[in-house]
């Protein structure tokens, strides 16, 4: 394939290929057709959007826009729309979740880009930005679709084409600046030293913010005037066959993979039959470029062969490369992987030679680079330009490594002190203050070190802990719980399972300011000198196991045990009565789990709250039991235990108006050391009957908890309509001469009977989809209107035709389920309508986040005209606590980790 011969610049590339036949096939999710946009179909509706920018948006050439999107679509569109209206698109990488990065990071970004426009889409508006102060910020979805001539005056910026952010994970972000040249140089290097043939298909599955994606794909495939293809990330991770189905049936050239999900698919495709892998032709794929962190050679060997046995045509189509932001992604390429690297008998994969526009070398043990292909400046930081490069020109990369005789680079180490993980970078303290925080029994605070390691023969890096313990030597329950706790607090902040060595108190030496050094412990560990501390660990945990471990007892269990193990989800050994949610799985764990238990056991459904309900090997066993024969326990039961552990107050939990305790699920895995218990409203199961008053709630609830736990102090808290009955329980258990210590509504006024009428039948059912993330906010508010005239069952059917289907298998949500479950939330709604608070409880804690749009506009007026109200109702002490996200995502998935600190303050602030 020829490279298109274009001036220098990235609109007069988008015009070259509007005028071929290529385009972008487009997909959104599983099992949904995806669209194909012509290049001359995307320069259309990016000329549209220009036009909007200058004209409703008042950019003006040489404004830096923020382009912020999760999909390929929306992110390579305004990509080029801002191009076509003179101005820099700098791609936003994701946001943390924590309020304070985020804000930071939003502070960081609006004056590091002297103050952009931010282009959206209103949903995130209302979630990413929903706190912004200083950030202009312009939503998609209301610019107007009128057309306008193309700027033709060009920015400050002089010829910078796009500003990429670095990770900022050895400090704040940077933005690289890329220009026209600079990019359009890249692409053609790359295709020179990777040529494709004619009608050739390139496949991405990485966000447009990663300059892999935007450099490495998207331009360098228009460069080639050819086909590309986007996928969602989540879509390949989930599930890696995903990725080989796609480029068997597009046909693919080029696409990319990381050394993470190389040995992914090596271990899926050793240990899977031969029946996932039908159908899958490779032969067209002339180039897997891998490239993030080092490649196992082992690992390179085995897929290469894999690939070869799908059908690809040589056995150099996996490419080892190195790049960085700073040079446009990959430079430098190895074309002789894995052959080169067996002759010559390394651990990992050399990196190959230079692409036209770049060159090498190594000065002081560190990798330089420099050429046309490289950038030249960080935009607005003069002073971290004039660190990246060398008096005479060259580019400091970061890296130690190696060139030999045949000019063939090998990185030998990083100098930039970084954990990466699947391909995603962490600094270190971040992972040591997240142990830190979580204040585990039996580890010293600031006695936490973290590193990178990859063990002799391992296919990748896997994150190192070693921490110096409290506890006795002998002690083997402490090390194993310490053991446990410290794999969920990494795991919840990483998504990895690391390797954990306690050592004892003085083996980790400290400074006169009392830090550890991180590459001296590091340095000790690589050398072998805690291996006796590592054999006591080994020795120790081994005796835990033998006097403990509780093996299965039957045949089902067995069997059970075995599913769980073949998962290879636990980083530690677990018997029968081991907790499952203790252990750190994830959600994607759990349905592997209830998908493969289901195959084991030729059931067509075992429902995840079965599984959460049931969390050993041993009562999930007798749970599946239930579900092979005649059902004999149809009583209800209005109490689920999620977390049985610990010698603190228990927490007791109120459900929200749908009536389900789902929401807490993510709450659980944070306090190991306090059981949890959720409410569940009656009528969910088969035969039950909804409530019908709120004394029946109350009275039920009230002697189910005190079943449970007989005396006081008490510890209660509700979400939304589950914060009005918990402070009815907490009413009627102070009249009984009980303790509550401590008392939580979350994001609850207390006169909530107006707006108790405003919801109805359809209200209700459109508010459990959005609980269970099966549609997005936007689309259940237009709902609404849509689905009110019509009868209640063809409601459900059109809520969930239009449902993220996966979502639903995975929630085992059918449209009776939804019916049954709406009439519930519906009962309690009813329950609702005449509630007047009255009395008083000792003390309140209020959490509040973003409130609902009907009911004020933003936290300030909601807490001055609404939540301040429980002043009336509290005698002693009412405390607010601010957190983040919105009424719907206040402990979901992207706020819990956040909310769960809080929540811990608010509780050892009363005593528990």
């Amino acid at each position: 394939m020829s490279v298109i011969a274009i001036e220098p610049r990235l609109e007069a590339l988008l015009d070259k290929c509007a005028s071929g036949q290529a385009g972008i096939i487009l997909y959104t999710a599983e099992n949904v057709p995806p669209e194909y946009l012509s290049y001359r179909e995307l320069r259309n509706e990016a000329s549209l959007r220009a036009s909007c920018l200058r004209r409703y948006h008042g950019v003006v050439p040489g404004r830096i826009v923020l382009v912020h999107f999760r999909s390929h679509r929306e992110n390579i569109i305004w990509f080029w729309a801002s191009i076509l209206a003179g101005c820099v698109p700098a791609m936003s990488t994701p946001l943390v979740n924590n309020h304070e990065g985020r804000a930071s990071h939003l502070a960081h970004l609006h004056r590091l880009l002297l103050d952009p426009i931010v282009i959206t889409s209103q949903e995130l508006l209302s979630t990413d930005f929903a706190e912004n102060t200083l950030l202009l910020c312009a939503s998609a979805e209301n610019t107007h679709e009128e057309g306008g001539s193309r700027a033709d005056e060009y920015t400050s910026l002089e010829d910078v084409a796009a500003l990429m952010l670095t990770s900022g994970s050895t400090g704040a972000a940077k933005a690289v600046c890329l220009s026209h040249e600079q990019i359009l140089t890249a692409c053609k290097g790359k295709l020179l030293h990777m040529p494709l043939p004619q009608g050739a298909v390139v496949l991405n599955w990485i966000g447009l913010d990663h300059v892999g994606s935007l450099t490495e794909l998207h331009l360098t495939a228009m460069v080639a005037g050819c086909d590309q293809v986007h996928v969602p990330t989540t879509e390949v991770i989930a599930d890696p066959f995903v990725f080989l189905r796609l480029l068997s049936k597009h046909r693919v050239a080029r696409t990319f993979a990381p050394n993470f999900m190389l040995a992914k698919l090596q271990q899926l495709i050793d240990a899977g039959p031969a029946a996932d892998l039908r159908g899958i032709d490779l032969q067209e794929l002339l180039y897997l470029i891998s490239g993030g962190e080092p490649n196992s050679v082992g690992v390179c060997v085995q897929i290469s062969a894999h690939l070869r046995m799908l059908g690809a045509p040589t056995t150099t189509t996996l490419t080892p490369g190195f790049g960085m932001t700073e040079t446009c992604a990959g430079a430098i390429y190895s074309r002789k992987c894995p052959e080169v690297d067996v002759q010559t008998g390394t651990e990992f994969t050399a990196l190959g030679t230079c692409v036209p526009g770049i060159e090498m070398r190594v000065k002081n043990d560190g990798l330089e680079v420099r050429g046309p292909i490289v950038f030249q400046r960080y935009f607005n930081n003069a002073e971290a330009t004039q660190e990246a490069f060398t008096n005479d020109g060259w580019f400091r990369t970061g890296d130690t490594a190696t060139i030999d005789a045949s000019e063939t680079l090998r990185l030998v180490g990083r100098s930039k002190d970084l954990v990466i993980v699947n391909g995603v970078k962490y600094l270190p303290h971040e992972l040591e203050t997240a142990i830190d925080q979580a204040e585990i029994a039996g580890v010293a605070l600031s006695g936490v070190v973290c590193f990178a390691h990859r063990p002799a023969g391992a296919s990748t890096e896997h994150i190192q802990i070693i921490y110096q313990r409290d506890y006795d030597a002998y002690d083997s329950k402490a090390r194993m719980d310490a053991l446990q706790a410290v794999v969920r607090a990494v795991l919840f902040f990483a998504g990895a399972r690391p390797r954990v060595l306690p050592l004892a108190p003085g083996r980790l030496e400290r400074s006169t300011l009392g830090k550890l050094s991180r590459a001296k412990v590091r340095t000790s560990f690589q050398n072998g000198e805690y291996q006796d501390e590592a054999e006591i660990d080994a020795q120790m945990l081994q005796a835990y196991r033998e006097d403990h471990v509780a093996e299965p007892g039957n045949a089902m269990e067995q069997k059970l045990m075995c599913v769980f193990r073949d998962l290879q989800v636990a980083s530690f050994e677990i018997d029968i009565d081991t907790p499952i949610l203790d252990i750190g799985v994830t959600s994607i764990d759990l349905i592997r789990f209830k998908r493969a238990a289901e195959k084991a056991f030729a059931i067509k459904d075992i429902p995840i709250i079965t599984i959460m309900t049931n969390t050993t090997i041993r009562t999930l066993a007798a749970a599946i039991k239930c579900i092979q024969g005649p059902q004999t326990d149809t009583s209800y039961h209005p109490l689920v235990t999620l977390q049985p552990n610990g010698d603190k107050t228990p927490l007791f939990l109120l459900h929200p108006g749908i009536g389900e305790m789902l929401v807490f699920l993510g709450l659980v895995q944070y306090f190991p050391d306090r059981p949890i218990y959720a409410f569940r409203a009656r009528g969910l199961n088969e035969g039950e009957q909804p409530f019908t008053s709120q004394e029946e709630v109350i009275s039920t609830y009230h002697r189910a908890l005190k079943a449970t736990q007989p005396q006081g102090p008490y510890a209660i808290a509700g979400y939304s309509y589950g914060s009005m009955l918990a402070f009815e329980i907490a009413k009627l258990l102070e009249t009984g001469g009980d303790r509550v210590q401590f008392l939580g509504s979350f994001n609850l006024p207390p006169h909530i009977k107006t707006r108790m009428r405003r919801l109805d039948w359809t209200a209700g059912m459109v508010h459990i989809a959005h609980f269970c993330s099966i549609i997005t906010e936007a689309r259940s508010e237009e709902l609404l209107h849509e689905l009110r005239p019509l009868p209640h069952d063809e409601q459900v059917a059109r809520l969930l035709a239009e449902s993220d289907q996966q979502r639903c298998a995975d929630l085992a949500l059918t449209q009776a389920g939804i019916h049954n479950w709406t009439e519930v939330s519906w009962s309690l709604q009813k329950i609702g309508w005449e509630y007047e608070p009255s009395g008083d409880v000792s003390h309140m804690d209020v959490f509040y986040c973003q409130p609902l749009k009907d009911v004020a506009s933003n936290r300030v007026e909601y807490r001055k005209q609404h939540l301040n109200h429980w002043v009336d109702f509290v005698r002693d002490d009412l405390k607010f606590w601010q957190v983040d996200g919105q009424h719907y995502t206040m402990i979901g998935p992207e706020n819990v980790s956040r909310f769960q600190q809080t929540l811990k303050k608010a509780l050892a602030v009363r005593g528990l």
